[in-house]
C-alpha cells in the first residue's frame, strides 16, 4: 500500500512543534470541511487522518520510527520488528482499542491497527468558528462627529438547513459611537457567517465610509471648512458666526487677514474629548461682481485711493 506522509499532507516539517502542527490542521480543516462551499470531503478526511497521527504524542513517535526512507516508496511494508517494538500495535483489529475500521486509510489501519473517528471528529464532532465579514456603511460627518442608530438593510451570511452558507437581506440595528472616523471599524458580535459543528459565530465587522459633505472636508479627526470673507471684512478684520459639527462658534477675524489664513478651533473635530480632532477654518475672501456702474464707480474709486500692487514682489 502507499506510504503516506502525514507532515506533507499537514504542509509541515517533520520537527514541526505541537502548536504548529495544530495550527496547519485547523487552517486546512476549516478550508475542506465539507460544509463549506470550499469544502472536499475525500481532502478533509486526509487531513484529520494526518491530525489523528501527528497530533498524538504516542501515534507520532510510532510514525516517526518510519524514518525518511519510506516516504518516496509506493508501497508500505512495515520494518521487521516494528511489531514487535509497540507490543503489536498494527494489523489487527483490536490493535488500539478495537474500534474497527472506518474513515481512516489502509496505511492508517495498518500502522496502528484500527480506523474509529479521530480527535478532530470529522464524522461531525468537527468545531469551527465562522469567518468574520466585513462591509462598508455609509454615514453623514454628522453622525460620524455625534455618533447615531441606524437600521441598515445588510446582506448576511446565513446557515441554510443543510448547512450551506447563503446570503440573505437582514435589517440591523447598528449603533454608530461618537468619533469614529473614515475607515473606523465597529464590530458586531456573532453577526458574521456561521459556525461549522456547533461552532460560534464569525463577527460582522461594519468599515465606516464617510458620505462627502457640502461644507467640511475632512482628513482623519480633523475638520477643513472654507470661510467667505467679503473685501472689507478680511482687511478691517470681524466676527463671524462659524459652523463646526458640535453646534456653531463665534470666531474673531483679525484686520488685514488673507485668503488661505487658517485658524484652529481646537477639539471642534471627530473623536471625543482631548484625543479629538481639530476644525481648521480657511479664509477666502470673495470679491463682489462689478455689475453696476455704482459699483463699477466704487472699485474706481478704492484703486485711485488704495493704490496697492499686490504683485510687487515678482
Amino acid at each position: 500500500m502507499e506510504y503516506k506522509d502525514y507532515y506533507k499532507i499537514l504542509g509541515v516539517d517533520r520537527t514541526a512543534s505541537d502548536s504548529e502542527i495544530k495550527k496547519a490542521y485547523r487552517k486546512l480543516a476549516g478550508k475542506y470541511h465539507p460544509d463549506k462551499p470550499s469544502g472536499d470531503e475525500t481532502k478533509f478526511k486526509e487531513i484529520s487522518e494526518a491530525y489523528e497521527v501527528l497530533g498524538d504524542a504516542e501515534k507520532r513517535r510510532m510514525f516517526d520510527q518510519l524514518g525518511p526512507n519510506y516516504q518516496n516508496g509506493q508501497n508500505f511494508t512495515p520494518p521487521p520488528g516494528f511489531e514487535e517494538m509497540f507490543g503489536g500495535g498494527f494489523g489487527g483489529a483490536e490493535g488500539f482499542g478495537g474500534q474497527g475500521s472506518a474513515d481512516f486509510s489502509d496505511f492508517f489501519e495498518s500502522l496502528f491497527g484500527f480506523g474509529g473517528q479521530t480527535q478532530s471528529g470529522f464524522s461531525g464532532g468537527f468545531q469551527q468558528k465562522g469567518e468574520d465579514q466585513s462591509v462598508k456603511v455609509l454615514i453623514s460627518v454628522e453622525e460620524a462627529a455625534q455618533g447615531a442608530e441606524k437600521s441598515l438593510s445588510l446582506q448576511v451570511p446565513t446557515a441554510g438547513l443543510q448547512g450551506q452558507v447563503t446570503q440573505k437581506r437582514k435589517q440591523l440595528n447598528v449603533k454608530i459611537p461618537a468619533g469614529v472616523k473614515q475607515g473606523s471599524r465597529i464590530r458586531l458580535k456573532g453577526k458574521g457567517a456561521p459556525g461549522f459543528g456547533g461552532g460560534p459565530n464569525g463577527d460582522l465587522y461594519l468599515e465606516v465610509d464617510l458620505q462627502r459633505h457640502p461644507l467640511y472636508q475632512v482628513d482623519g479627526k480633523d475638520v477643513h471648512l472654507d470661510l467667505p470673507l467679503t473685501p472689507w471684512e478680511a482687511a478691517l478684520g470681524t466676527k463671524v458666526s462659524v459652523p463646526t459639527l458640535h453646534g456653531n462658534v463665534h470666531l474673531n477675524i483679525p484686520a488685514g487677514a488673507q485668503s488661505g489664513k487658517k485658524m484652529r478651533l481646537k477639539h471642534r473635530g471627530l473623536g471625543k474629548g482631548d484625543s479629538a480632532g481639530h476644525q481648521y477654518v480657511i479664509v477666502q475672501i470673495h470679491t463682489p461682481p462689478a455689475d453696476s456702474q455704482t459699483a463699477k464707480d466704487f472699485y474706481q474709486q478704492m484703486a485711485d485711493t488704495l493704490p496697492y500692487n499686490p504683485r510687487a514682489h515678482f
